[in-house]
């Protein structure tokens, strides 16, 4: 476990998972063992979205891959590389083809195994400012590997009236339960407030857009994405990669606590 402390803040990361950013002791991230999620935040990435129906088969220009929802990167664990008094970054390193177990194997899944025809390193860096807290991803791997990438944090909420608010709209909590597990999307789209009794700004660079899940009332999931996973059938995922080109890919995300909301 690693904490970072600055000021009024502090952060809690687990074996890279963020488990805990609080502000004047106002708790940010929902807590494990809560009702909703039995996580407190992942990374989507190769792909987003299920892959069931297409019968857990993605096609790349190499070779067709075997992933499950959310892809492999979830499954292989962190490597603290390095940490300061305001900084962790952390590690996956993946071999093209090599098969990564699956959680969700049986009881969800058939696929024992998972495996990507590409190899790629994937580092995460958590890094605590003056007045926010700033997570980096930066993805490596030969040119022209493909991918979708997804941040998946999951948000504590205090309120009775919370909603999440975009330049355009402000989105009730009751429409994002409505969607069900599709997950409600926010397209083009780089930042969004989560208005509650402490508000949130939640602010990317890289990304394409967000989308919001939630089935209980007491965490959000507000999850910057590279695509949408519901904008095609399953079988046409491939549709909606992205690429490493002759440098690594960098995607940022903010979390800046707002002025107290009505």
């Amino acid at each position: 476990m690693q904490i970072l402390e600055h000021n009024n803040q502090k952060v809690t990361v687990d074996k890279g998972e963020l488990v805990g950013y609080e502000v004047n002791g106002h708790e940010y991230i929902h807590q494990k063992g809560s009702p909703g999620w039995r996580n407190a935040d992942t990374e989507m990435f190769p792909i987003i979205g299920p892959t069931a129906e297409a019968r857990f088969q993605v096609q790349t220009p190499k070779d067709i891959a075997i992933q499950d929802q959310h892809g492999l990167l979830r499954e292989m664990e962190y490597e603290l590389t390095f940490e300061s008094a305001s900084e962790l970054k952390y590690e996956k390193t993946y071999t093209a083809g090599t098969q990564v177990g699956n959680s969700k194997y049986p009881n969800k899944s058939d696929k024992q195994f998972l495996y990507w025809p590409y190899a790629f390193q994937f580092e995460k860096k958590i890094r605590l400012l003056a007045d926010a807290l700033e997570i980096t991803f930066t993805i490596s791997g030969e040119r022209d590997t493909p991918f979708m990438l997804g941040y998946h944090p999951a948000f504590k909420l205090h309120g009775e009236n919370v909603s999440i608010k975009t330049g355009e709209r402000t989105i009730a909590l009751d429409e994002v339960l409505a969607v069900g597990s599709r997950a409600l999307e926010v397209p083009n789209c780089n930042s969004v407030v989560l208005q509650d009794t402490s508000g949130l700004s939640i602010t990317t660079e890289g990304f394409k857009g967000f989308m919001l899940w939630t089935e209980v009332r007491n965490m959000v999931c507000i999850e910057p994405i590279t695509f949408y996973p519901y904008a095609v059938p399953q079988h046409l995922l491939h549709e909606g990669f992205d690429y490493v080109l002759d440098i690594p890919k960098r995607f940022t995300v903010k979390l800046r606590p707002e002025p107290q909301v009505a």
